[in-house]
């Protein structure tokens, strides 16, 4: 926010007063001066609480005080207090209409505040009309107040509550960030008003416990800030600002949570870190692509993505398109756990004031769509940035100095309203092992958009066999876990918008030896149809992979039905589907000797006929090694 100072036009006489009563810097009293000159001393030091005080001092010995009061006006407007700073500027008018002339800027950013963008709108226009050089800023807020009455309709629901004392102190805490199972927040704390660091608090039923100091090795003497923390809670990205292995003023690291605690933070590396200014990182919840921020002289703020490569490094990062990034400022990147929303601030994008929070959707073919303005009030003439939202999709925190704060930045939640809500995310957890040994393993685990064929999430379990998958709700996944010389497994997610959390699952994965069987649970046909249907494409493909890497592999594709129907039908039918996806794996170049097509009809059932439960175990589809 430009600050108007007008006190250069008032003491060089450049206002024209119209009533005798009026008192000007040069016609007041000389206590009335000296107040007024101590405002000004604390108006430079950034004191403007210390600068109204003296003001009003020099107003009570001077009621007509008409300088006093347009700085005083313009010293409530620096401090947000948007009501008191009208209630002075209309004192002022009553009293001399001229002498508002230098705070017409202000007495507009007051009126807008407010929310009151017809009236800042014609204030802001009896500013440029009697102004012979257009001030680009006037300008600016001339557009925002066009914006925000064009989008008048738009208000949206806002309601935010404090997170209060457990979380929120007389120093700012800011950029907060969740666990998926919203039990872990991380924030920053900028302590004593000098360094950042960051501080953690558990969530104890519906309350969070009192937050600590995350200590060493992530907490430092040096500059620790806009972190987050991985949707399993095993991973830290932060920005380290002048650290003594850094590649620029601030650069992207890395902690993990081990047994033994958090690691020492590592430098990302290149390409990541530049000499250029890198800052916070918002990592997608398989933790496999990474967001943020750089900063150049020749391009400003943008923000950009990496994606974690097989070695464990990241790769050269891409600046996202068009929708996102303007010539403008772009910052406070958020990836949902839903990996379908991304939540950023902008100046570029058109809005009500100076950075507005905005969210677009990923669109099917993976690019980002239009950028969505949050509306108001929760964007307003101010600075409005680092909006988080937990993975249930409807609760978003973010911090602000609002007047209920603890004495600086605080961190707050509000309901978000539906039309801006990414996906709903669950997940799902568990371990993969080894189905003859019962040994833990680490292998990858994909969940792919049925629809879409997107990939959602790929991750990798970690050496205990460990996993966590994000579940975004409402959509049909397919779920592969794979490792070398195993089987894959096939599973399928179906989650409606009200689905509960999926159990934990442990996953076995099987050898690859003679008879082992898996059910392939994402081939798909209509009823009473053996034709493919597209959805079926993704788990396909998992099989081709599957019979490219294991060239002497040779399998038998079986098809079953339920007892529905007469026994010949549904043998010719099961057969049929066998065959098609035998079709399917010649064309993709799999050779016909190592395929086996086999309709075993209702003979096999692995579920009870008489629910419609069993029914649908009974119709599947089979893999089976005759010869690994």
């Amino acid at each position: 926010m430009m600050r108007l100072l007008i006190t250069g036009c008032i003491i060089c006489c450049c206002l024209h007063l119209q009533a005798q009563q009026v008192v000007t810097y040069e016609t007041a009293k000389k206590k009335a001066q000296a107040s007024f000159d101590n405002a000004i001393n604390a108006i430079r030091n950034y004191q403007d609480d210390e600068a109204i005080r003296y003001l009003q001092e020099a107003l009570r010995i001077e009621p007509n005080f008409a300088d006093a009061y347009g700085q005083m006006g313009i010293s409530y407007v620096q401090l947000k207090q948007y009501t008191n700073a009208i209630t002075t500027f209309e004192k002022l008018k009553q009293l001399d209409s001229t002498a508002l002339r230098p705070a017409l800027t202000a007495y507009s950013r007051a009126l807008a505040g407010n929310g009151r963008f017809p009236e800042a709108l014609q204030v802001i226009d009896q500013y440029l009309a009697g102004s012979r050089n257009k001030s680009p800023n006037a300008l600016k807020l001339k557009a925002s107040y066009e914006f925000a009455i064009h989008a008048a309709n738009k208000q949206v629901p806002f309601e935010p509550h404090n997170l209060g004392d457990h979380i929120n102190t007389k120093d700012p805490e800011y950029f907060p960030s969740l666990t998926i199972d919203d039990k872990t927040l991380i924030f920053t704390r900028r302590v004593n008003g000098k360094n950042e660091d960051f501080y953690i608090s558990h969530r104890d039923s519906s309350q969070w416990n009192p937050a600590a100091d995350m200590g060493e090795p992530i907490n430092t003497v040096f500059n620790e800030g806009a972190q987050q923390i991985s949707q399993d809670g095993q991973m830290l990205v932060f920005t380290g600002c002048e650290f003594p292995d850094g590649k620029g003023s601030c650069d992207l690291y890395v902690s993990m949570k081990t047994k033994n605690g958090w690691t020492a933070p590592q430098n990302i590396g290149a390409p990541v870190n530049t000499r250029d200014w890198e800052s916070q990182p918002s990592l997608s919840a398989d933790k496999q692509t990474l967001y943020f921020v750089r900063e150049t002289p020749d391009n400003g703020a943008d923000i950009f993505m990496t994606h974690q490569l097989p070695n464990g490094r990241w790769s050269t990062p891409e600046r996202l398109g068009p929708n996102i990034n303007t010539p403008g400022r772009e910052t406070t990147p958020f990836i949902h756990a839903d990996n379908q929303t991304l939540f950023f601030a902008s100046n570029g994008h058109p809005g009500y004031g100076g950075m507005d929070i905005f969210y677009s959707r990923r669109q099917p073919d993976g690019a980002w769509g239009p950028a969505t303005n949050l509306g108001y009030p929760i964007n307003t003439i101010d600075e409005d940035a680092s909006l988080v939202v937990a993975a249930d999709g409807k609760t978003a925190y973010f911090a602000s100095d609002r007047t209920d704060s603890r004495g600086a930045l605080d961190i707050y939640s509000f309901e978000l309203y539906p039309e801006a809500r990414p996906l709903p995310t669950l997940y799902v957890k568990g371990y993969v092992y080894d189905s003859t040994t019962h040994q833990r393993l680490t292998a990858n685990l994909e969940l792919t958009d049925l629809e879409t064929g997107f990939t959602t999430a790929l991750v990798k379990s970690n050496d205990s066999g460990e996993y966590l998958v994000p579940l975004p709700v409402g959509k049909a996944y397919a779920f592969n876990v794979n490792k070398k010389g195993y089987l894959f497994y096939s599973d399928n997610f179906t989650l409606p918008a009200q689905a509960a959390t999926p159990p934990e699952k442990n996953i076995p994965l099987q050898p690859i030896i003679a008879n082992a069987t898996i059910v392939l649970h994402n081939i798909f046909f209509e009823s009473k149809q053996y034709a493919l249907q597209p959805a079926s494409q993704v788990e396909l493909d998992k099989l081709v992979k599957l019979m490219q890497d294991n060239p002497s592999l040779v399998t038998e594709i079986s098809g079953h039905t339920d007892n529905v129907g007469s026994d010949k039908d549904n043998l010719l039918l099961s057969a049929n589907r066998a065959k098609a996806v035998v079709a399917y794996l010649t064309q993709k170049g799999i050779a016909p000797e190592r395929l086996r097509a086999k309709g075993y009809g209702e003979t096999q059932p692995v579920a009870d006929n008489n629910t419609e439960e069993g029914r649908a175990k009974n119709r599947r589809t089979e893999f089976k090694v005759i010869n690994p």
